[in-house]
């Protein structure tokens, strides 16, 4: 017998698990999602989230509130009758009433191996920080921040050259079948809850553009670890000097090199960068309104050479 499920999420992220749910035969009995928003050029077209496109698609009744701040809107989630809610990085937070609205409460899909990175940019402050692992939590929700029990845990590796955008298609396909998994074991009664360590809690905030702006001052490995936490979105950047015009550039790939100078100092035709300790190869950019090239086809059509210096 298969579950009543209420889906809520937004992102690109979120859509393997949904649809997951759906070919694992349980019922949607309806999905949330975040109100579709302006874009394009000039922000006249309203473009539906990724999460709204893809329930559409699938004949799935679509509810797009602002939030739950009206009671009228708790009741009409409630009204569902619901035997649970499932979140995977819907966008909102849920009050109490939409947290007990449904028979058996509220699970969340988090991307981290909490308490460790709990907040909105999981994948991408672990890359930032460093760390050689991390993976998809499926876990109750109460009223905190990602505090909630945990019900399901899968690992996932964080190998040295990894982006941001890998990392996310990796952590996507594992938190789509660790969903499905989760609600096997809820449907048969087996899916014990374990409390969350008090120890070890780092928040993830979300990216702010003020920080996408590479520091060559840094040592190497942060250096890389920040351009490849951001591409391809939002993107770490740099200045660079083409054709006498100071012009901001995308760094989409690195990786770790031997060299030592200034920062920022182009140390070979290799696009190897001296930073404040050893040094980073750009591996592929991306001037504004161009498309990514490689490096050596980037250097090539920039005129960047060495001795120069970027920032």
């Amino acid at each position: 017998m298969a579950l009543s499920i209420i889906f809520m999420g937004t992102p690109a992220f979120s859509v393997p698990t949904l649809e997951a749910l759906v070919k694992a035969g349980h019922r949607i009995a309806a999905v949330y999602s975040q109100p579709p928003r302006p874009a394009g050029r000039r922000g006249l077209d309203l473009t539906k989230s990724p999460v709204h496109e893809a329930a559409e698609k699938l004949g799935l009744e679509v509810r797009t509130p602002l939030n739950f701040k009206d009671e009228e809107e708790r009741l009409r989630f409630s009204s569902l009758q619901a035997d649970v809610a499932v979140v995977v990085a819907y966008g909102l937070l849920l009050p109490q009433a939409v947290l007990e609205g449904t028979r058996l409460g509220c699970y969340n899909g988090h991307a981290s191996l909490l308490p460790r990175w709990r907040g909105a940019a999981p994948l991408q402050r672990a890359i930032m920080a460093g760390d050689g692992e991390t993976g998809m939590m499926v876990m109750k929700m109460d009223k905190g921040l990602d505090t909630g029990p945990v019900a399901l845990t899968r690992r996932v590796n964080i190998t040295p050259d990894m982006t941001g955008g890998e990392l996310h298609d990796v952590m996507s396909a594992i938190g789509a079948e660790a969903m499905v998994e989760a609600m096997a074991k809820l449907e048969a009664g087996d899916l014990p809850l374990t409390p969350q360590p008090e120890e070890g809690v780092l928040y993830a905030a979300k990216i702010d553009k003020a920080e996408t702006r590479i520091d060559f001052s840094r040592p190497a490995a942060a250096v890389h670890d920040h351009i490849r936490a951001l591409a391809p979105f939002p993107g770490a950047w740099c200045e660079m000097v083409i054709n006498g015009k100071a012009e901001r550039v995308k760094v989409l790939a690195s990786t770790l090199a031997e060299g030592h100078g200034a920062p920022g100092l182009v140390l070979d035709e290799a696009m190897t960068i001296a930073c404040g300790n050893g040094a980073v190869r750009l591996l592929r950019l991306q001037r504004a309104g161009g498309k990514p090239l490689q490096a050596e086809d980037f250097r090539r059509g920039a005129a960047i050479s060495s001795g120069m210096e970027i920032g």
